[in-house]
């Protein structure tokens, strides 16, 4: 990890338009040519929200929808970030992709965010003062929060490093801290953040205070602290700011998604000028691509009468009036490289694309909270700690009968675990190719249970899933093992 520090901060504060620091040798950032106006605060809080846009290859660590295919949820015929050898072979500490491959992993690119995070903490009271002084670290909190917490819950046991970076001992090597260290930083740096950011609707790709709340729930259930959990949930649906959106799918194509009073926290992007490097339209639906294609499982979780099904997946036959977006055709399975036994995603897809090529500019947001989940999280949350009682019916139910949705409420009568089962169900369908899936199973200690020995296609039964319990915190990449020998140690069963 150590080496990446200053080449990054140079990246991440030198995003467009800084040509001032190009005289700065290129292993060195210099503070007496930047942090000198506030000018600077601004290029710096743009390259901090742009490690968010990190792209490896053609997709990127920070796009929900290719976490999905780690899950029981979807197929990637191509590998895409390594998750099908993942399911198949099993994790590995040089398998490459989102876990272990160099600039391509989760590991690399959470710390490109988090040393810019540092950075800024470290440096932006130089130019600023007062409001604007504790919005912006209010915001570099809560990226500093996100980025780490990506690694919690993936990686556990991660270094914990809050130093400016230009001001580390880089011939030093670094050893892991124990997770509860690190969540108990994640939750300070959000704590920060709500003291911190405006309490607003989220509109301009600016972190609000409900958008750390929000984050900061996901975090108190991952660590099983329900009553907590509960308690601020419950707080941003009594704030009123959020509500669910009468039109789910608009929820992640634009320019819908800019007025959606839904969204709480997103990776926003606009073309030309913001697009995705490349289309993520043609990597989930092109002929040749088609790496989001649902599984027969995740198919039979919808109830019969869920309008969620097909405004997620295609299905066989489906043409122009369904969102087929190549004219003249009908989706048929094995045609296309539309695998049989499988369903290619729809959600994420922009329908005012036509026959998506490789080289198309789409900017549809990466969609990372979204005020549906705040009211699941709730019903999870004060479930496990008191039981079904009305507010998680309440909660639930709103969900279900959202305009365009109107799924019928949930039977009265429910147990603590039959509810459980019923909230881990609309999790399941309500944020399908949303990348929730995957952490879910995870930390509700069934990944197990769900992942090892699933027949992805049941049209190859002889093809299963590998899961083993340590594959709950993925492995270090092998190379900053190597590079913090012997401090920096491998996880358990790797």
């Amino acid at each position: 990890m150590k080496k990446y520090f200053v080449a990054i901060i140079v990246t991440a504060l030198c995003n467009t338009g800084c040509k001032k620091l190009d005289i700065t040798p290129p292993d060195k950032l210099s503070t007496n040519i930047f942090w000198k106006s506030p000018g600077d605060a601004d290029l710096a809080l743009t390259g901090l929200y742009g490690t968010l846009y990190a792209v490896n290859g053609q997709i990127s660590a920070y796009a929900p929808m290719w976490w999905e295919n780690f899950s029981d949820n979807s197929y990637t015929q191509n590998n895409q970030a390594s998750a099908q050898q993942s399911l198949i072979s099993g994790l590995s500490a040089n398998i490459g992709g989102f876990p272990t491959s160099g600039n391509e992993s989760l590991y690399i690119t959470s710390y490109k965010g988090i040393a810019a995070a540092n950075s800024m903490l470290a440096n932006v009271d130089k130019v600023l003062s007062g409001d604007k002084l504790n919005q912006y670290k209010g915001e570099a909190y809560f990226l500093r929060a996100f980025h780490y917490f990506m690694l919690a819950q993936t990686y556990g046991n991660v270094p914990l490093v809050t130093e400016d970076p230009l001001t580390i001992d880089f011939s030093k090597r670094v050893s892991k801290s124990p997770r509860t260290e690190i969540l108990k930083l994640i939750e300070s740096d959000l704590d920060q953040a709500i003291a911190s950011l405006p309490a607003a609707r989220y509109t301009s790709g600016h972190a609000v205070k409900a958008s750390a709340q929000g984050i900061k729930v996901r975090v108190l259930l991952f660590e099983k602290k329900y009553p907590e959990a509960a308690a601020l949930a419950r707080q941003i649906i009594s704030d009123n700011l959020f509500s669910l959106n009468s039109n789910y799918a608009a929820n992640f194509y634009k320019p819908d998604q800019r007025s959606s009073p839904e969204i709480m926290f997103s990776v926003q992007f606009q073309a030309p000028a913001a697009a995705h490097n490349f289309a993520i339209t043609t990597v989930i639906i092109r002929s040749g691509y088609k790496d989001l294609q649902g599984t027969q499982d995740m198919i039979d979780e919808y109830e019969a009468s869920d309008p969620r099904k097909t405004m997620t997946f295609f299905f066989p036959g489906d043409g122009v009036d369904q969102g087929w977006p190549f004219p003249g055709t009908v989706g048929t399975p094995g045609v296309n490289n539309w695998t049989k036994g499988f369903y290619p995603g729809k959600k994420w897809l922009d329908p005012k694309i036509i026959d998506p090529q490789p080289g198309l500019l789409d900017d549809q947001d990466y969609v990372w909270l979204r005020y549906a989940d705040v009211k699941l999280m709730y019903a999870e949350a004060q479930n496990e700690a008191v039981g079904p009682d009305a507010t998680v019916y309440q909660q639930v139910n709103e969900v279900r009968a959202r305009p365009g949705v109107e799924m019928p409420a949930l039977p009265a009568g429910l147990s603590k675990d039959e509810m459980r089962e019923k909230i881990r169900h609309e999790r399941r369908v309500e944020f399908a190719l949303e990348g929730l899936r995957y952490f879910d199973l995870r930390r509700w200690g069934i990944a197990v249970q769900k992942l090892n020995g699933f027949v992805q296609n049941p049209l190859t039964p002889s093809i299963k899933t590998v899961y083993r319990s340590n594959f709950d915190y993925w492995p270090l990449p092998q190379s900053e093992l190597d590079r913090n020998k012997p401090e920096l140690i491998q996880n358990d069963g790797y």
